[in-house]
């Protein structure tokens, strides 16, 4: 072979591995975080808010799924490994405290958080409708969610003269929504009985605790832990004849009394569009920070059975699910 084309191939075969990577671009990649772990927490709506926008996991994008295994310690080194990792934009979920973690570790790439606080009032974002920074996301806004249930175990039990509040002190965003119920409380002629539990141990002696102040329902507030543990909640209740109400659907499919609570499905998938904005190039400070509009109403008449209790017909005929 002669020099000048030998110098020839190797020139065209220097270069081909250049040319394969800018015909296959690399895949942006999304940090998952959530202090819970993926047993308990189902993903999918979350990844049809990106086939929404155009994004398949494993497809044309990449998502490094970050667990705290109900650990919030160990979210700070989860949110710093995202941040290494240098991902695209990071989806913070599962309540204030992983926003507040996430919005500590960086200050530049975009995150978009799912809260039960009031993002502006918490310092996530400037404002609801111009968040002004490197976060937006999804806000439920458990302060004007919770007193809902509170009403809802009211007209089951109105002269019940205490209910009982199952309450993570991990959760940053609990001591706001207490306020607020303590108030709610007192105008309804209710005491409130503060059931701490961070563990599967606190939550038997929570319960225990509860029949022996003859508390007479009790109130479940939105919590990753308390979600993981929802079967087991839900369990301990129809054990120990409570009647309780739920911030998730998912605890009454598990045997529990009632739930009010937004569609997970919808909020996840709203968080997922989100994300999948954000990659095709819009800026988290020019995204409204969006609230759900749709709340549900589950009603489990088996539950109510085996503790001996009858609805109100005025409560069942606002459910929108009732389970047979």
């Amino acid at each position: 072979m002669r020099r000048r084309a030998f110098i020839g191939l190797l020139a065209g075969t220097a270069t081909w591995p250049l040319a394969a990577r800018a015909q296959h671009p690399v895949m942006p990649v999304i940090g998952f975080l959530h202090p819970s772990s993926p047993a308990a927490f189902d993903v999918n709506g979350f990844r049809r808010g990106l086939v929404e926008t155009g994004y398949i996991e494993g497809n044309n994008v990449v998502v490094e799924y970050r667990w705290a295994e109900n650990d919030y310690e160990r979210l700070p080194s989860l949110a710093a490994d995202l941040v290494r990792r240098k991902v695209t934009v990071i989806v913070a979920t599962g309540g204030s405290r992983t926003a507040l973690t996430a919005q500590a570790a960086t200050k530049t790439i975009p995150v978009v958080f799912m809260v039960g606080v009031d993002p502006v009032k918490f310092g996530l974002v400037v404002s609801l409708n111009r968040p002004g920074g490197n976060l937006t996301g999804i806000a439920i806004l458990e302060t004007e969610l919770m007193p809902k249930l509170l009403e809802l175990l009211h007209e089951l039990m109105p002269n019940a003269p205490k209910f009982a509040v199952l309450v993570n002190p991990g959760n940053t965003g609990h001591a706001s929504v207490l306020a607020n119920l303590q108030t709610i409380a007192r105008k309804l002629g209710h005491q409130l009985l503060l059931l701490n539990a961070t563990s599967s141990s606190e939550l038997n002696a929570g319960f225990e605790t509860l029949v022996e102040e003859r508390a007479r329902g009790l109130m479940v507030l939105s919590d990753a832990f308390f979600f993981s543990q929802s079967e087991r909640i839900a369990a301990l209740a129809i054990r120990y004849s409570v009647r309780a109400i739920y911030p998730d659907r998912k605890y009454v499919v598990a045997g529990g009394l009632m739930s009010y609570a937004p569609n997970n499905v919808d909020t996840d998938r709203l968080v997922g569009n989100y994300a999948g904005r954000i990659l095709k190039g819009e800026k988290p400070a020019d995204l409204p920070v969006m609230r759900p509009t749709r709340f549900e109403l589950v009603i489990n008449l088996k539950a109510a059975r085996s503790l001996g209790l009858e609805i109100p017909a005025t409560v069942l005929a606002r459910a929108d699910e009732v389970i047979e």
